[in-house]
């Protein structure tokens, strides 16, 4: 039962993150940022928030320090808009899957590309 519930409210959170993230911040550095996913903890006291960020490797860290930065606003806001008995804290962490996809749609075309020729 936890588990679900854990399931719904991550999917809960990371609504309301992406639309605060869009819409309230004003930090120029987070602009890039989209949220991938969200995984609760059993006891529902820490979100771990996956992030992509378009750009390089400094835009990247610029974010997560943008989003660092913010953690206090967001979890007010998060409280605002989500009725929890416990706000959770909030961990980033880079969602790599869309950069490994990329990555292997790269490798795909220059295969295809060899056996054309």
């Amino acid at each position: 039962m936890s588990r679900i519930r854990a399931s719904r409210v991550g999917e809960q959170i990371k609504k309301e993150l992406s639309q605060v993230l869009q819409q309230e911040m004003k930090d120029p550095r987070i602009g890039f940022v989209t949220v991938t996913a969200v995984e609760m903890s059993g006891d529902l006291q820490q979100a771990k928030v996956f992030i992509s960020v378009y750009g390089d490797d400094e835009k990247k860290k610029e974010s997560l320090e943008g989003l660092e930065k913010a953690k206090g606003f967001l979890r007010s806001e998060l409280g605002r808009r989500i009725q929890l008995r416990h706000t959770p804290e909030l961990v980033f962490k880079f969602d790599g899957s869309i950069e490994h996809g990329n990555h292997i749609s790269k490798l795909l075309e220059e295969v295809n590309k060899d056996e054309e020729q």
